[in-house]
C-alpha cells in the first residue's frame, strides 16, 4: 500500500476506519481553488479480469474550454475486496498512479465518488484531496449515508443531504428526468462552491465533463475525444 495514502495502516477494517477518522480531521472546507482553474482533472475507476485488476482513468481538461488535453489509464492488481465505506483503500492506489502520469498537476480535481458525504467524512475524493493536497470535489451517483428531500425537477435544483444533523453534500439535479447527483467537497473547497463548480462543468449530461469522460475511459464505453477536440454538447 502507498505509505503516503495509508501511513502505517495494519490492513484491518478497524484500522482503516480509524485512519479515516484521523485523515478526516485534516480535510479543509475553506475555498482554496482558483476562480478560473487553468486545468481540471477527472478521475474514475473500473475493474477488469473479474475484479482482479483495478483500472484507474484520469483525464486532464482545459479549465476555460473543457477541451481534452490528455488522458491516461493505469492498471494495477486489486489488493482489497469491496468493503462499504472503505472504497478508497481499494481504489486510491491506482488513482494516485494515474495522477502521476498526467503531464501536468491539475489545479482542480473531480473524483467519481464521495467527498465528505461519508459516515466518517472521508470518502475517496476527500482521501484523495488530503494525501495530494489538491482542491478536490466528489461527485457520486448514489447516496452512501444521510437523508434528503428530493430536489425539484429543473436542472440546478438542489437540496441538502443531512447526516447526524450536519450537511454533508448537495443533492443536485444535473439533468431533466435523471436522479440527482451527490456533490460534496473533498478538500480545499467549500460546500457551496463545490456545487457551483459542478454546475459550471455540466454540458447537457448527467455527469460533469471531467468525471463523464473519466467514467467512459474507466468503463471503456465508447470512443474518447482526441487531444484538442471540442467536447460534444
Amino acid at each position: 500500500m502507498n505509505p503516503v495514502a495509508f501511513g502505517d495502516w495494519d490492513g484491518s477494517i478497524a484500522g482503516a476506519r480509524a485512519l479515516q477518522s484521523q485523515l478526516a480531521a485534516q480535510v479543509s472546507l475553506v475555498d482554496e481553488v482558483s476562480a478560473s482553474p487553468r486545468t481540471i482533472a477527472g478521475f474514475d475507476v473500473g475493474f477488469e479480469d473479474d475484479g482482479a485488476t483495478t483500472r484507474a482513468a484520469a483525464v486532464l481538461l482545459d479549465g476555460a474550454t473543457l477541451q481534452l488535453l490528455d488522458s491516461v489509464v493505469e492498471r494495477t492488481p486489486t489488493t482489497m475486496p469491496y468493503v462499504p465505506g472503505l472504497l478508497s483503500f481499494r481504489e486510491l492506489p491506482a488513482l494516485l498512479l494515474a495522477l502521476e502520469r498526467l503531464p501536468a498537476t491539475p489545479e482542480l480535481v473531480v473524483v467519481d465518488g464521495q467527498g465528505i458525504a461519508h459516515p466518517r467524512r472521508l470518502g475517496i475524493a476527500a482521501h484523495f484531496g488530503v494525501v495530494t493536497g489538491l482542491p478536490t470535489i466528489g461527485v457520486a451517483k448514489k447516496v452512501l449515508c444521510g437523508r434528503f428531500a428530493p430536489p425539484g425537477p429543473e436542472v440546478g435544483a438542489r437540496t441538502p443531504l443531512i447526516h447526524q444533523g450536519e450537511q454533508i453534500a448537495w443533492m443536485l439535479r444535473s439533468k431533466l428526468r435523471c436522479n440527482p447527483l451527490v456533490v460534496s467537497p473533498g478538500h480545499r473547497v467549500s460546500m457551496d462552491h463545490a456545487v457551483g463548480i459542478v454546475m459550471a462543468l455540466l454540458r447537457g449530461y448527467r455527469l460533469p465533463e471531467p468525471t463523464r469522460l473519466a467514467d467512459r475511459l474507466a468503463s471503456r464505453r465508447g470512443p474518447m475525444p482526441q487531444r484538442g477536440d471540442p467536447l460534444p454538447c
